[in-house]
């Protein structure tokens, strides 16, 4: 019987018109069971998809909500990627846009696991970071606060040293290794003989933290956009309070050590990391 809005004889099972495919309710379609129209893919309840599955439109990828993903999974556009809740990405699990990297919030990050923007490294909530675990901007170190550092756990801004709260210490333009000051005040050491003399005994010096979805709190859930698509999400902490999580799981070594670094100043330490002494 021919149909009464082409005037042709449906075949294989196609209550739509112009389907070369089979059992398909929708118009033009040479994929099968398509409710939508202009698929060569089949299953797809959107439109002109060459995938498989896709409620979308135009996506040559699988199982697509958003439109024009040649990636699975995507409830965002154009991601190559997979699972993608966010636009342009062809990392998997962003809930951004523009991230060739994994599982982030923010835009444009080529590393993973970044709420903050264009980050090559991984786990900053700030934005231009090579480094990994800045909270801080355009730092190439680790666990920044600040701006700008080459060194690590700085919340000041371009140190090239570690631990500092004031801003550009390490000087320029010397040839020469000069003695290091400590808690205001001049030392007795090079920074090559502090190391030596005192070795590496730092806390773990948590300023960025991934959580797994199945470890976030019901408010955090409720305040966090995108932790579904990410699997969790990148929780920061402020640089003082970094210091007295890290204190908090510290040995008493590590706590001794500290403490018996040159020129050590109970006030100053404090200032800089909110640790009080013990009482």
């Amino acid at each position: 019987m021919k149909c009464k809005d082409c005037e042709k004889e449906h075949k294989d099972n196609n209550t739509g018109c112009y389907n070369s495919g089979d059992g398909n309710p929708g118009y033009g379609n040479s994929g099968d069971r398509n409710p939508g129209d202009g698929n060569p893919g089949d299953g797809n309840s959107g439109n002109w998809n060459w995938g498989d599955r896709n409620s979308g439109d135009g996506n040559s990828g699988y199982r697509n909500s958003g439109n024009w993903n040649s990636g699975y999974g995507n409830s965002g556009y154009g991601n190559s990627g997979d699972r993608n809740s966010g636009y342009g990405n062809s990392g998997d699990r962003n809930s951004g846009d523009g991230n060739s990297g994994y599982r982030n919030s923010g835009y444009g990050n080529s590393g993973d696991r970044n709420s903050g923007y264009g980050n090559s490294g991984d786990r900053n909530s700030g934005d231009g970071n090579s480094g990994d675990r800045n909270s801080g901007y355009r730092n190439s170190g680790y666990w920044n606060s600040g701006y700008r550092n080459s060194g690590d756990r700085n919340s000041g801004y371009r140190n090239s040293g570690n631990w500092n709260s004031g801003d550009g210490n390490s000087g320029i333009f010397n040839t020469n290794e000069p003695k290091m000051r400590a808690f205001n005040k001049d030392s007795e050491y090079t920074y090559t003989e502090f190391r030596k003399e005192f070795g590496y005994k730092e806390i773990d010096f948590p300023l960025n933290v991934w959580r797994d979805k199945e470890d976030m709190t019901a408010e955090e859930k409720k305040s966090v956009k995108g932790w579904e698509e990410m699997g969790g999400y990148l929780k920061t902490f402020s640089y003082k309070k970094a210091w007295q999580e890290g204190w908090s799981k510290a040995t008493q070594e590590q706590k001794d050590w500290y403490k018996s670094l040159p020129n050590f100043d109970w006030e100053i330490f404090t200032s800089i990391t909110g640790i009080e002494q013990e009482k």
